[in-house]
């Protein structure tokens, strides 16, 4: 795999103007932590040699100076927003964030649960945090926010609130996902802190756009394609070239925001040149650390593909729109993209019309692309995994790993026994089954030995698939998109 973004030097310059901005305000910064944590697989995909753990790293590094605050919608909650890539609710996923975290030795202050109004599902949570000993706080809405802002910066707005206290001079604030009030929580504490004469600083940390690419590098267009569902688009920051006469690049929420928050910024601290633009709030240094743009510029190019199929996936199941699936074809346009353009598509279609029916493609790192095929047995994907295996571990195609005799078995276990209604083998079945017989088989334990070459590498297949094999791959790390075709004729799905 070709390798664009050196992650070492963007650790070093990250971290270092971190602290360059917790010592302009004096020791103490509110810093706000969009996107995640862990498993940042889409700044990995377009930035190749990023880290998909780095900013969870990097927070580790800064440990001894940082602590973390969790913030949470109550609308959120009520509505059991899930994060889609893992299938958990909100409320989970800041369970499991904080687990992992404070395994790293990283401090976790609380959890703020935000735009509270008497939201019993968000009660059920508070008491739940309080059960298990995790602080936890309740802001609520603020009359007039965010035009009044006499009445937010005092006693009734911002001093509503309860102070979370603190202890150390970086306090990160993030979220299990966007609107969860990251920013208001940030405000809030520099409010108070000012009040009690402490000083206190607020900046953004924001990976994407990056704002010293040019507006319409396929990084930033990536970026786009990734939240079309929410209509964000990047635009040229006017705030920063009026100011400084450079021409760098945000998002529309952030430039429409920033008067909102500078006023605020203002009011607090008395200081009305603090910042000039949203580019000044942000202190992101991915810029700096891309070694290949046009490695770079590839991977951006395919992800935008890839969020294209997977825009296709959701509108046809009924969970994403036609404005999202028409936006990224408008960038896919703008750079002369194709669906042909990811190399395991053609393939994966050829296959399935030349076997009549449902097939799948991978590309190894070495560009080698194998294919599967569906059959009474085992699904497509199950077919095609094991036939990438085997090549990996230089066994012949001809051979057999799993024999249909411990097959066959497991699927009459499934249908006649579990009550499973697929009719076939999913990808987890098949590797449970080939597990068990690389215990007494070498040629089957040298092709399980081949799995982990397998994260990163693009898949394709000529049918949605059900969460279990979707599932499965993602956890296999493959890059998976599906053709936008239901894979039978049954409704439940």
């Amino acid at each position: 795999m070709q390798v664009g973004f050196d992650n070492t030097l963007y650790i070093h310059k990250q971290k270092e103007h971190i602290l360059e901005r917790i010592a302009q305000f004096k020791g103490k910064l509110y810093l706000e932590f969009g996107g995640k944590l862990f498993d940042d697989y889409h700044a990995a995909r377009v930035l190749p040699g990023f880290d998909a753990n780095g900013k969870i790293r990097l927070l580790y590094e800064l440990r001894e100076q940082a602590e973390i605050i969790f913030a949470i919608s109550a609308d959120d909650i009520e509505k059991t927003k899930t994060r889609a890539d893992l299938g958990i609710g909100y409320d989970m996923e800041v369970l499991r964030l904080i687990d992992d975290i404070t395994k790293m030795g990283i401090a976790v202050n609380s959890v703020v649960i935000t735009k509270y109004t008497g939201q019993s599902a968000a009660d059920a949570f508070a008491a739940k945090l309080t059960s298990r000993g995790v602080r936890n706080y309740i802001h609520r809405p603020i009359k007039g926010y965010p035009a009044d802002i006499e009445h937010i910066c005092s006693p009734e707005g911002y001093g509503a609130n309860p102070y979370i206290e603190t202890t150390k001079p970086l306090v990160v604030v993030t979220a299990p996902g966007p609107g969860s009030g990251k920013l208001a929580t940030c405000l809030s504490q520099v409010y108070h802190e000012i009040q009690m004469g402490h000083a206190a600083g607020y900046a953004k940390f924001e990976t994407f756009p990056i704002w010293n690419l040019p507006l319409k590098h396929p990084v930033n267009l990536a970026y786009e394609a990734a939240t079309a569902d929410l209509d964000d688009v990047n635009m040229i920051d006017p705030f920063h070239l009026e100011a400084y006469g450079k021409t760098t690049v945000n998002y529309n929420r952030d430039i429409e925001a920033f008067p909102i928050v500078r006023n605020i910024l203002s009011h607090i601290t008395g200081d009305e040149k603090l910042y000039k633009s949203p580019t000044d709030m942000g202190v992101n240094m991915a810029g700096y650390a891309i070694s290949d743009d046009e490695v770079v510029r590839a991977a951006a190019c395919q992800e935008i593909i890839r969020r294209y199929y997977s825009a296709l996936c959701d509108h046809k199941q009924g969970k994403g729109t036609a404005n999202a699936v028409e936006k990224i074809a408008r960038i896919m346009q703008e750079l002369s993209l194709h669906p042909e353009d990811r190399p395991v598509v053609k393939p994966a279609l050829e296959k399935k019309a030349a076997a009549g029916c449902a097939a799948t493609a991978i590309q190894l790192a070495d560009g080698h692309i194998v294919t599967g095929k569906a059959s009474d047995l085992m699904s497509a994907s199950s077919s095609c995994v094991l036939n990438a295996i085997k090549y990996l571990a230089h066994i012949d195609d001809s051979l057999t790993l799993i024999s249909p005799i411990i097959l066959e078995p497991i699927l009459k276990l499934k249908i006649d026994i579990l009550g499973s209604r697929s009719s076939v083998l999913k990808v987890d079945d098949v590797l449970a089954a080939l597990s068990i017989t690389a215990a007494t088989n070498t040629m089957t334990a040298c092709a399980m030995a081949a799995l982990p070459q397998l994260r990163d590498c693009d898949m394709h297949s000529t049918n949605m698939l059900h969460s279990g094999d979707a599932g499965t791959l993602r956890k296999l790390g493959l890059r998976l998109t599906c053709e936008p075709e239901w894979p039978s004729k049954d409704l439940f799905f």
